[in-house]
């Protein structure tokens, strides 16, 4: 007799939890994601009651309390939901297309391609507005992503997961490297850098959540239409075959998706912590291991996660923790309460 530990994420057979559980959990999901929208428009500094939000939204005035819902927590809870949705359900596609439990947005690189983008439009082209680099962090992930999976496809086991992980890390320390070089030389645009890379939801302005919402969406879809493929890929690529999937469209598709939803996330928010990670190990622990309905959940607790850190944020201090420091202490125990309830075969 052993026992054999199989930690959240990894590849395991379909839960057989029925459809009126997942249902009920979607629902809850639903439920939470609702309140803490209605949360994020009514507290902060100045609180305000439901109606106060619901008049300011509906029959604005030009008073006090419609210009803080509309100027202020109108932008920065659609960029949390928007965000929140991308960086849960890229962690879904990169755990899945890696095969690793830990795999997270920064894995394959692109998240360090976004903040050389980022740097990259400050030093190089004078950039000084979120909504003017916001593009260059996109177009420095994409090419990340382009980047990873053209070399790793050139390799004797072609893009496997190993060979996604190891050259992404390659890709994430040399980027990596290549920012911190430009930031060591040039202090202004390490001023200007500061603000971004924190992670967080204030001061982006209501033009941000507009520039990323397209990307975030052809993403979505992307991974909606991979969601069913994913589940014969934890079967070992030579399994999936067997089954009638066509493996290389599926990565790519996946992988695309990851780099669309990454970039356009990290480009406007940062590089928020834990979010990729912990969402879709607590999305498995509700709902089983079929990866559609892990995607359905994380699409809606990534949102719920990112808009509480940024309540939270809001409210411990007279300032202003930002989200991304929040999301680091709340995801990691969260992570660890996961990894102590993995589930134990008996054998």
């Amino acid at each position: 007799m052993h026992e054999v530990v199989t930690p959240p994420g990894a590849a395991v057979a379909p839960s057989r939890r029925s459809g009126l559980s997942r249902l009920t959990v979607v629902v809850g999901a639903l439920v939470l994601l609702g309140l803490l929208l209605l949360a994020s428009l009514a507290l902060g500094s100045k609180p305000l009651a439901p109606a106060q939000v619901w008049h300011a939204l509906v029959a604005p005035d030009g008073g006090e309390a419609s210009t803080i819902v509309h100027d202020l927590r109108v932008p920065r809870t659609l960029l949390g939901l928007v965000v929140g949705a991308a960086l849960a359900v890229a962690g879904v596609l990169l755990q899945a297309l890696t095969r690793n439990p830990l795999a997270e947005p920064r894995i394959l690189g692109v998240s360090a391609g976004a903040s050389l983008g980022v740097v990259t439009a400050i030093a190089a082209f004078g950039v000084t507005t979120l909504t003017g680099y916001v593009w260059f962090g996109i177009l420095g992930a994409m090419l990340a992503g382009v980047l990873v999976f053209g070399i790793a496809s050139r390799t004797r086991e072609g893009a496997s997961p190993v060979t996604l992980a190891l050259i992404g890390a390659a890709l994430d320390a040399s980027f990596g490297a290549v920012t911190i070089g430009l930031l060591t030389v040039d202090s202004y645009t390490f001023e200007e850098y500061r603000f971004w890379v924190v992670g967080g939801l204030t001061g982006r302005g209501a033009a941000v959540p507009a520039q990323v919402a397209p990307f975030i969406l052809v993403g979505l879809l992307l991974a909606a239409m991979v969601a069913r493929g994913l589940d014969a890929l934890a079967l070992g690529d030579d399994v999936a075959r067997g089954l009638g999937n066509r493996v290389g469209l599926i990565r790519i598709g996946g992988g695309a998706a990851a780099v669309l939803l990454t970039g356009a996330g990290v480009a406007a928010a940062g590089p928020i912590a834990f979010v990729g990670l912990a969402v879709p190990h607590l999305a498995r622990a509700l709902v089983g291991a079929d990866q559609r309905w892990t995607l359905a959940v994380s699409v809606l607790l990534g949102p719920a996660l990112l808009l509480g850190a940024d309540i939270v944020g809001r409210l411990i201090t007279p300032g202003e923790v930002p989200a991304g420091i929040i999301t680091a202490l709340l995801g990691a125990p969260l992570l660890a309460f996961l990894v102590r309830r993995a589930r134990v075969v008996t054998a």
